[in-house]
C-alpha cells in the first residue's frame, strides 16, 4: 500500500479513510463486490467527496463484525 501524504495513517498502517480499491483489500474482496454492495445498500458505511468514494475503517470494521458467525447456520450474537 502506497502512503497517501494526504491522509494520516492509524497504528496498523491503514489510513482512516479508505479509497474503494484500499476498502476492497482490507476486507479481502473484489472491487466489483464492494461497488456492488454499495449499490444495492448492503455495503459499509461510505462518504463522496465530489465524485469520489471513501469507507471510514471503523464503519468497516463494524460492517465485518456484523457478519461473524459460530457456525454456518448461527451468527455470533450482537454486542449489547
Amino acid at each position: 500500500m502506497t502512503k497517501d501524504k494526504r491522509q494520516e495513517e492509524t497504528d496498523d498502517g491503514w489510513p482512516e479513510l479508505l479509497s474503494v480499491e484500499e476498502a476492497a483489500r482490507f476486507l479481502r474482496l473484489k472491487r466489483s463486490t464492494l461497488d456492488h454492495y454499495r449499490c444495492e445498500g448492503r455495503g459499509p458505511v461510505y462518504r463522496k467527496h465530489g465524485a469520489r468514494v471513501f469507507y471510514p475503517k471503523p464503519g468497516l470494521m463494524k460492517w465485518s463484525e456484523r457478519h461473524a458467525y459460530i457456525s454456518t447456520s448461527q451468527r455470533l450474537p450482537k454486542p449489547e
